[in-house]
């Protein structure tokens, strides 16, 4: 008589490596607390991203509005020149109302989301950077003519390019503003990525089976398991052994 040694399935190794709430009640709650700070980090990057996607179209559309204004300097000097009559003055300034135009035009017309961003009319926009909400407001500029205090600028009569100067140094300062900001953004996103992965990792501690640990008890009760059938086939042979010496008998 004799009985079969059995071994554990492969299957046994392929249980789940993650604990259950009923494994650690405390260390879930944790686990879930940790996986809500990790995630609001996340979305905080995706936040700052769309923040930088503000400043960086904003501060695109200022340097537009900087070459005309540039150009616009350049055809006051050029109307400076006492060489020039009227007339010519007159065709100078044709061109430098195109300029004006094409500013009014981009300060109304440049968006983000349908948001105007350089006609005035946007207020401090919030970027929630961190999982409570909080974080920083970016502020854009009014680039408007009336804002720029140049709507009536012309070089038919006295020209005065300190307006121009005052406009282009307005225009640059907003630009060093954005800049500054896009940087903080950076900043701020590189921390949340860096913190993200902290929770993650946090949470993966709590929440992950020690596979190590796992597999050496599952391997020691195999070899427990298989110990007791080597006994019980032993006694279960050596009682054979006594009855068959009995019958011989």
């Amino acid at each position: 008589m004799s009985i079969a040694i059995s071994s554990l399935s492969n299957n046994t190794y392929n249980a789940s490596l993650t604990k259950s709430v009923a494994d650690d009640p405390a260390g879930s709650a944790i686990a879930q607390k940790h996986l809500s700070q990790a995630n609001g980090y996340k979305q905080g990057v995706r936040n700052g991203i769309d923040g930088q996607n503000v400043t960086r179209t904003a501060d695109s559309a200022l340097a537009n509005i900087t070459d005309s204004l540039q150009r616009m300097r350049e055809l006051s000097l050029k109307a400076s020149n006492s060489i020039y009559t009227s007339s010519d003055k007159q065709g100078i300034q044709k061109e430098i109302d195109q300029l004006k135009e094409h500013i009014t035009s981009v300060a109304r017309g440049t968006q983000f989301n349908t948001k105007n961003l350089l006609d005035g009319s946007m207020a401090d926009m919030h970027l929630a950077l961190n999982p409570e909400g909080g974080g920083l407001s970016i502020r854009t500029t009014d680039a408007t003519l009336e804002a720029l205090g140049i709507k009536d600028y012309s070089v038919t009569g006295k020209i005065d390019v300190s307006k121009l100067d005052d406009a282009i140094n307005k225009v640059n300062d907003a630009r060093a503003s954005l800049g500054a900001q896009n940087n903080t953004i950076e900043f701020s996103n590189n921390i949340g990525n860096i913190s993200a992965q902290n929770m993650e990792a946090s949470r993966s501690s709590i929440e992950d089976l020690d596979v190590e640990g796992y597999v050496s008890e599952q391997k020691k009760s195999e070899i427990m398991q298989q110990y007791q059938y080597f006994t019980i086939e032993e006694k279960m042979q050596q009682q054979e052994d006594m009855v068959t010496k009995l019958l011989g008998a």
